[in-house]
């Protein structure tokens, strides 16, 4: 694999603003989410530039990658290793311009396999299909087949699946093909989020 991104396990992605996000993020990496991504869609930038550096501090202690969801500039004011971006967001080459050639720049790519050879060829270091279940995050998402996972194993660079994802249909995934499993709402919406996590690491032990 081309990609900087190496290895396979947990990506946790965050769920906007909350009192308690460092505390959360924290039980989730102490359960062996191997990504974070910072999502947060309101326009307070002083407070997201606060948490995202607090959250690559974190990261940094547990040797996890964290990267900010759409906004390329956040990522660079914060130092994060990069950025994640949507079918409305910058593209691949202008946000490398702008982060630099060690960045990590993740893409959605929904259910489409040309999109994740366009931009796998473009130099996204993973692409990321979904969603595979019905999702409480984005409940009218577009849907994505396994066959997908399967169909992508030749471009070269690590597969992320999300939407609606649990540890009880996360395991069929990995047996796709998937190097990482992206959740939201399964390990932050947990009461107990360092046990969900670890429900979700195991998953890539026993797959």
């Amino acid at each position: 694999m081309h990609t900087k991104l190496q290895g396979r396990g947990l990506y946790v992605i965050t769920d906007g603003p909350r009192r308690d996000l460092l505390e959360t993020v924290a039980q989730a990496l102490a359960g062996g989410a191997r990504l974070l991504q910072y999502r947060d869609k309101t326009t307070d930038h002083s407070r997201r530039l606060d948490e995202v550096r607090a959250l690559r501090a974190l990261c940094a202690a547990r040797d996890v990658t964290m990267i900010v969801n759409d906004d390329v500039e956040l990522a660079r004011a914060a130092g994060a290793a990069g950025v994640h971006l949507g079918e409305d967001d910058s593209n691949v080459a202008a946000a490398r311009a702008v982060l630099g050639e060690g960045a990590i720049i993740g893409v959605s790519c929904y259910d489409s396999l040309e999109r994740a050879r366009d931009l796998a060829s473009a130099g996204a270091d993973y692409i990321a299909f979904g969603a595979f279940f019905p999702s409480p995050t984005k409940p009218h998402a577009r849907r994505a087949s396994f066959d997908l996972l399967r169909q992508s194993a030749t471009l070269g660079v690590p597969r992320v699946a999300i939407g609606g994802i649990t540890p009880d249909n996360g395991g069929s995934l990995i047996d796709a093909g998937a190097d990482y499993l992206a959740v939201i709402s399964a390990v932050f919406g947990d009461p107990d989020v360092r046990g969900a996590a670890e429900r979700f690491a195991q998953l890539f032990t026993s797959h």
